[in-house]
């Protein structure tokens, strides 16, 4: 029934689709097994994508040539740019999303893939020879032959749902949880562990009082995600501020023995940046009230997410307590709050290309290694899809450094120190973040991608239009000289000091008040040297702006990078036996020997492993 595919990939969550779409626009024969394919990248939780930090990994995904930045460009009912009160490397892109319309985007761009299938199914076993992945078994009794197989099994793998003193198996609510594969994988040496997540309640907005919540309404001029020519949003829906307050505390707090969570039937540990309400409450008992962001869930229907009111307290104790919220003293809900707890694999037990290092060829991504997020998943997702054809193609692994993204901070964190609690990811996880700003993601990376085959040549004709045009004006305000008449007036109107004598335009633009726009338009040479730019202007004069004002921060943190790149040059092998090297401490070389790193880099940054057992290693391989 079925030929041999190149790439099987099971889940069609965030990181199944976009696995999916990576392998096949590379040309591999792909299949995307999924228990329902008009459910791809469904939104289980909330209704949006960015964020603080994830916004740049949606960014580098679209630089990449994934899907994820365009959908959300095609369906977003709001956009905000996070943290524009700071510098730029704090900027962070989030859009709120129509859920249904989000599902539908991703399965249209899908179906027009020509190298990609679809079979809906469950995958209840893996077909292994000699260590190598051969490929699937299914609930049907079907054997599917595969040179690759990349598993996204999301929160699905032996899923069990809980709601007060109920639980029952499910991988969402609705949907039964998949079982078999993290049998096989075990019995294959996998060490498997079990987390925790949870949702709020959805409630139906006809029967909020909005006036009585804070309006939080999208960006003035609302930006976007892709890189590519998607439309630009002509008209947002609002979002919304509510608290809770002592009463309603009080309330849950009713509920607490009926909590799966605090009587110990959940034993997976939870996200600890993204907590239950009621473990808000226990944590944060000194606080009288959280803030609660009210988020409608799409154009054309009343359903509201309840953000920061995720609870798997008994339904009637969620409806009481959401009542003595202001604005929801009448609310009606369309289902409770609920966790969900389900089987992940520490990511340790992977190299950097997200294929395992016990079974040859086969890939995880997404929560099955320890994550949380849609973006956190979808680039997980788009980096096995790459290297697992890259594999297939015996062409060198596509392996991004943390200096070169969030998404090489995000890997080089999960293979290097694992996680044992939901992963997810902040700024201050990148010792970088100067460099990996959202505005410079192609910069960075649509050349890279466009190399293996990824990212269109249009996308790459851009990026270097913009490099060169960035240096062209670079070069202009770095050398041009302004006269103090020509900007007095402007540098009045912003409060900064007019100038006593001619500068460089370059030290004008250090100048926190001064803005790069206002001077194209004060300053009759500069404007001139602008409007040759033929296309992606305000891109590049943002970029410009940018480089400008941050030139020696940007430069210091990339002679950082340059010069901790070295220790990411020296390979170690896979057969070092760390257990015989005496001289390094007891602790590291069981880690060392554990997650076997593939560079004196990588060993660094494992937790327990100090500077002096790297030196004493860059003796040993020396020898």
């Amino acid at each position: 029934m079925f030929e041999e595919y190149d790439v099987i990939v099971v889940g069609g969550g965030h990181a199944g689709s976009e696995a999916a779409a990576a392998a096949a626009n590379l040309g591999a024969k792909t299949l995307l097994i999924t228990m329902d394919r008009h459910n791809v990248a469904q939104m289980s939780c909330n209704p949006a994508m960015g964020g603080i930090a994830k916004g740049q990994i949606v960014r580098e995904i679209d630089a990449l040539g994934g899907l994820s930045g365009i959908i959300t460009d095609r369906t977003m009912i709001q956009f905000r740019m996070l943290n524009k009160s700071k510098g730029p490397a704090m900027w962070s892109p989030r859009a709120q999303s129509d859920r249904d319309l989000f599902t539908l985007a991703w399965l249209e761009e899908l179906e027009k893939i020509e190298k990609l299938d679809f079979w809906e199914d469950v995958v209840n076993g893996l077909v292994t020879e000699n260590n190598k992945i051969v490929g699937v078994k299914t609930q049907l009794g079907i054997t599917i032959k595969a040179k690759t197989v990349i598993l996204t099994n999301g929160t699905f793998l032996n899923g069990k749902i809980h709601i007060g003193e109920k639980s029952f198996a499910g991988g969402r609510i609705g949907e039964k949880e998949s079982k078999g594969i993290t049998e096989d994988l075990v019995k294959l040496g996998f060490e498997a562990d079990r987390m925790k997540t949870g949702t709020p309640v959805r409630v139906d907005g006809r029967s909020l009082d909005f006036s009585k919540m804070i309006e939080q309404k999208g960006d003035e001029i609302p930006g976007k995600f892709s890189y590519t020519n998607t439309k630009p949003l002509k008209k947002q829906r609002s979002c919304y501020l509510a608290y809770t307050s002592d009463e309603v505390h009080d309330i849950l707090r009713t509920g607490f023995e009926f909590s799966p969570m605090f009587v110990g039937r959940i034993k997976g540990v939870g996200p600890r940046y993204c907590p239950s309400i009621e473990d808000k409450i226990e944590r944060f008992s000194d606080k009288n009230k959280h803030q609660l962001f009210i988020e409608p869930e799409g154009w054309r229907t009343n359903e509201i997410y309840v953000n920061g009111f995720s609870s798997s307290l008994p339904e009637d104790i969620q409806l009481k307590a959401l009542r003595k919220i202001k604005g929801f003293e009448k609310a009606k809900i369309y289902r409770p709050g609920y966790a969900i707890e389900y089987d992940y694999f520490p990511p340790t037990q992977l190299n950097y290309t997200l294929e395992t290092k016990k079974i040859e060829n086969l890939y995880f991504a997404g929560q099955i290694n320890g994550t949380t997020g849609y973006e956190e998943a979808a680039a997980q997702g788009l980096m096995a899809g790459i290297n697992a054809v890259q594999k297939i193609n015996n062409k060198e692994a596509f392996i991004l450094k943390r200096s070169e993204a969030y998404i090489g901070v995000l890997i080089d964190d999960l293979i290097t120190k694992g996680t044992d609690e939901p992963y997810r990811m902040f700024t201050s996880r990148a010792e970088y973040r100067t460099l990996l700003r959202q505005d410079n993601a192609d910069i960075r990376l649509t050349i890279k991608s466009n190399e293996i085959g990824l990212a269109d040549d249009n996308r790459a004709i851009n990026v270097r239009h913009k490099i060169k045009e960035i240096a062209r004006l670079t070069n202009f305000i770095n050398n041009y000289g302004i006269k103090p008449e020509i900007i007095k007036n402007y540098l009045i109107s912003v409060n900064s000091p007019p100038l006593k004598h001619q500068v460089k335009l370059s030290s004008v633009l250090l100048r926190p008040q001064v803005k790069i726009e206002a001077l194209v338009e004060h300053i009759p040479d500069f404007k001139i040297e602008v409007d040759k730019i033929e296309f992606l202007k305000e891109e590049i004069l943002e970029e410009v702006g940018i480089m400008s004002k941050y030139e020696n921060y940007i430069s210091k943190e990339q002679d950082l990078a340059n010069k901790i790149s070295k220790y990411e040059n020296v390979f170690l092998k896979d057969h070092i036996d760390y257990l015989a090297i005496e001289a390094i401490s007891y602790e590291a070389r069981e880690k060392l020997n554990k997650i076997k790193p593939s560079s004196i880099g990588q060993a660094s940054r494992i937790s327990g492993v100090s500077p002096a057992d790297i030196s004493v290693l860059l003796i040993y391989i020396g020898k």
